[in-house]
């Protein structure tokens, strides 16, 4: 019972960490596309308050992945080192960025273009490891390696860019709500023209993923699973519906809402192809955990963390609510 609780709770806080500095990293994306210094002001100062609490979220997803299944985090590290490195020193160079951009004048150009690539690069490399992570991996049970370690193919750089378009349409989405008059305007286009993007890429990783791998197929396509799954798809199909009609509208907060939604949907997707393998059709939740002893060890201190963590989020989001204003930083 403990590793599936453990899961659960592992689970919970990437989804927290996805939505939370999705949107945010979705800003820097979108930090090319901007005109002017006044509108990249407004975005920076419309996530200044909460951008580093949410990256908080990654940090506690990566000691719980440590502590409470050493074995996935043994196997899988080794073969994404680069992926991962890359998306750190992204995440390094963004924050520094960010605060530099701040204190800048002559140089606010350089760090306006940092800002962005680092956001960007990012976001790239968290695509990346998801396409490696739902692809899976082979592993030589004698050695307790993983086979073929190869972390950069066609369906992990597709992936990769799919996560771009998924993290600007939360950034577009938020701007909408943290905005007004032509940049709020702005971003609903920009919004709209990513939702096309992300619905494209729905459809081809939905059909890609079964076609290439044999279990995923049986899982979604075998009778009666099939019925029971296909209300996923509908729903994740009349959300982008929803999405584009709020957006047309003139909506603030539902496409966001909706946009959120979307990324649980698919979340909902990837979990079920995967379930119960932590280390994709190999390792299970129940083999990669650590000895019970250990998992209650680690509950005390999550039971503590991870209401103050959530509490803290809540908080800081209750107290910047509304419109972007002037001097947050």
């Amino acid at each position: 019972m403990l590793p599936f609780i453990f899961a659960g709770i592992l689970a919970f806080i990437i989804i927290m960490y996805v939505i939370l500095d999705g949107f945010d990293l979705g800003i820097g994306i979108l930090f090319p596309f901007t005109q002017n210094e006044k509108e990249r002001d407004q975005m920076m100062n419309s996530v200044a308050p909460v951008w580093d609490g949410n990256e908080t979220w990654l940090v506690f997803g990566g000691a719980m992945l440590y502590g409470a299944f050493p074995l996935v985090y043994g196997l899988l590290l080794p073969i994404l080192y680069m992926p991962i490195m890359l998306m750190l020193i992204g995440l390094i160079f963004r924050g520094v960025s960010f605060e530099f951009r701040f204190k800048a004048d002559r140089t606010k150009p350089l760090w306006n273009w940092l800002f962005a690539i680092s956001s960007i690069s990012a976001t790239f490399f968290q695509g990346v490891i998801l396409g490696c992570f739902v692809q899976g991996f082979q592993v030589n049970e004698a050695a307790m390696t993983i086979n073929n370690p190869d972390w950069l193919t066609p369906f992990s750089l597709l992936t990769g860019v799919a996560l771009i378009c998924g993290y600007g349409l939360l950034g577009a989405t938020w701007m909408i709500i943290k905005s007004e008059k032509a940049l709020q305007k702005k971003m609903v286009h920009f919004a709209k023209g990513l939702l096309i993007l992300v619905s494209f890429f729905l459809v081809f990783v939905s059909i890609w993923t079964p076609l290439h791998n044999q279990i995923i197929f049986s899982r979604w396509y075998s009778f009666p699973d099939i019925l029971y799954l296909t209300p996923l798809p509908v729903i994740t199909a009349l959300m982008v519906y929803l999405a584009w009609r709020s957006l047309s509208q003139g909506d603030e907060l539902k496409p966001f809402i909706f946009s959120i939604v979307i990324f649980l949907c698919s979340y909902a997707g990837i979990a079920i192809s995967v379930y119960p393998f932590l280390v994709p059709h190999q390792i299970t939740i129940w083999e990669a955990a650590a000895p019970d002893s250990t998992l209650r060890f680690i509950l005390v201190g999550v039971a503590i963390m991870l209401p103050i963590l959530f509490a803290y989020t809540l908080y800081a989001y209750h107290v910047f609510r509304g419109k972007n204003l002037e001097g947050y930083h």
